[in-house]
């Protein structure tokens, strides 16, 4: 029996999507953001919006994407539910979606969601931080597997810093206002397997941790209040501590070349520090620092060649030489944006969302200031918001709003 063409070519197509790289994580495998698609579109309109997705509830956690599924978080209006949702890569449909509660909602900031932290996968597992509304494990199908109570996380500003699995545990980064601390879960069990204490902090904390290989050894990178620190990922201990120049530590470091690239999150110079050493290694491996002008600095720093790109929440971009900070240019993206989601580094290209609206600028770092394209998805995305990172899918991009996912292709 001969198979039909049109079967043939929906297979095609579907294959093209499951072929996707695993994204299981917020920022992707390396936890920096760079894909290694060189299929991804870089100018499109609407009429390349080939499937959009209605959310239940609000969030900002970026998509994670295993094989053909796509995981996220939302919450309700009153943060008392909050949801872990599957959808299908191929056409958006909601596979499962499963709710905790959460009797006593933290406070947030405007900017916040009660659904920031992006979940984290193994193609086993699924995990969901919700900070008071604790630590959850699914299996790709839904079923809850076990849950673990966190604290209550105090402050007016909420959470945002995202679980991620390391083999047979969950790392989970604690700041809050007050005691903090970084802790790691069996993957099995949900049991603590370790918990390291983090210096008391004023204002809380929401970065994520990164795995970094440097000089033959592991360490774990978080950036924070104070400062950036690395850890032993097999027992926690803290190994060594270098300080920020101001506070806020939101950004994930970059990693190139044997170096951290560390930007603060209030305003601050940016600086490179070298992993290994003891204690506080601010004299020892602090190798440079150049200033930093553009404002908070919400994004993460990306390095494409020699070049190192930071945008602030205003859309002030400056370019740096990676290797000793030298400042090529700095310069506005656009007037009157708003850019709060880290950036997705593709062949080259340097991905930026703008919260209002749901444009996405491109730029090819350089020594000069080049926007290759200010995409839109037309002006009916009403009152959402886009304050999640970009994720690649094959040859299409996955762009969050607070209650929509949109998938576009070229």
């Amino acid at each position: 029996m001969k198979t039909p063409v049109f079967f043939l070519l929906f297979s095609l197509v579907l294959g093209a999507a499951f072929a996707a790289e695993p994204w299981p994580q917020f920022r992707g495998p390396s936890g920096r953001g760079h894909s290694t698609s060189t299929e991804l579109p870089v100018t499109w309109d609407a009429s390349k919006i080939v499937w959009k997705a209605s959310l239940p509830g609000h969030g900002q956690s970026a998509p994670v994407l295993w094989e053909d599924r796509i995981f996220l978080t939302s919450a309700s209006e009153d943060g008392r539910q909050r949801n872990v949702v599957c959808l299908s890569a191929n056409d958006g449909a909601i596979l499962w979606e499963k709710s905790v509660p959460c009797s006593a909602p933290e406070n947030i900031h405007k900017m916040n969601t009660w659904a920031t932290p992006t979940c984290a996968t193994d193609g086993r597992h699924v995990v969901a931080f919700f900070g008071p509304g604790g630590l959850h494990s699914f299996t790709l199908d839904g079923e809850l597997e076990w849950s673990l109570d966190l604290g209550v996380f105090p402050g007016d500003w909420g959470v945002a810093a995202s679980p991620i699995i390391l083999g047979d545990r969950v790392i989970q980064n604690c700041d809050a206002v007050g005691p903090s601390r970084l802790v790691a879960v069996d993957l099995a069990t949900g049991n603590i397997a370790w918990e390291t204490p983090r210096k008391d902090t004023p204002n809380g904390g929401w970065s994520t941790p990164t795995l970094i290989e440097f000089d033959g050894q592991s360490e774990l990178v978080l950036n924070g209040e104070f400062g950036v620190q690395g850890y032993d990922p097999q027992t926690g201990a803290e190994k060594w501590f270098c300080e920020a120049f101001t506070g806020r530590g939101e950004p994930i470091p970059e990693f190139v070349g044997g170096t951290l690239l560390v930007v603060n999150g209030k305003p601050g110079d940016l600086y490179a520090v070298k992993p290994g050493g003891s204690g506080n290694v601010t004299e020892t491996h602090r190798l440079w620092h150049a200033p930093r002008k553009g404002g908070r600095d919400l994004p993460s720093p990306v390095v494409v060649g020699e070049y190192l790109f930071v945008s602030s929440m205003s859309g002030v971009a400056t370019c740096y030489d990676a290797k000793d900070g030298t400042v090529h240019y700095t310069e506005r993206l656009g007037d009157g944006i708003e850019i709060a989601g880290a950036p997705l580094e593709a062949n080259g290209l340097v991905y930026f969302p703008v919260v209002h609206g749901g444009d996405v600028i491109v730029v090819r770092p350089g020594k000069t200031l080049e926007i290759v394209a200010r995409n839109s998805i037309g002006s009916d995305t009403g009152e959402q918001t886009f304050r999640s990172s970009l994720v690649p899918l094959g040859d299409r991009i996955l762009l969050r709003s607070d209650t929509t996912l949109y998938s576009i292709g070229k």
